[in-house]
């Protein structure tokens, strides 16, 4: 399997130490099965640090090495999937949440973290979240690779 990461600058080696906490399925490296994904990721990403230029790095996956990593996979967006997302976002320290060396499912981009604020707030409860996610149109998935045992798994081609 082929997954894409987009980026400002370009490396030879993922460094797990450089990931920032508060992210979706928390401090770890993320890709996509989508270059258009990886590609528009590694163009917010030149605009947000205004330095760099995007790239977009390319890794590959044997089918067998999925079976020594503990994954967890979310489907859709769910009740699951929220309480996921809002504990690793309110993580306060680069400790990992959870025990996972992968992580797949949708990402919480700006619309899904409108909603997630407003659950967060009390403007509306997890049912009511959960829903107004399934309206949205798109899912964009995220594979998260936390472990380095996980990032051994990733050969870059």
């Amino acid at each position: 399997m082929k997954l894409y990461h987009g980026t400002n600058r370009d490396f030879d080696r993922v460094d797990l130490s450089k990931s920032k906490p508060n992210k979706d399925f928390g401090c770890g490296f993320y890709l996509s099965a989508d270059y258009e994904q990886a590609w528009n990721m590694a163009q917010v990403k030149v605009e947000q640090l205004e330095t760099g230029t995007p790239i977009v790095q390319t890794y590959e996956i044997d089918d067998a090495a999925w079976k020594d990593l503990r994954i967890l996979r979310f489907e859709n967006y769910s009740e699951e999937w929220a309480k996921f997302i809002l504990l690793n976002r309110n993580n306060p320290v680069r400790l990992p949440a959870h025990d996972y060396d992968v992580v797949i499912g949708p990402i919480a981009n700006d619309r899904v973290g409108v909603q997630l604020w407003k659950y967060e707030n009390r403007f509306i409860d997890l049912p009511t979240l959960v829903r107004n996610l399934q309206y949205m149109k798109g899912i964009t998935i995220q594979y998260f690779f936390g472990t380095e045992r996980a990032i051994k798994s990733l050969r870059r081609i």
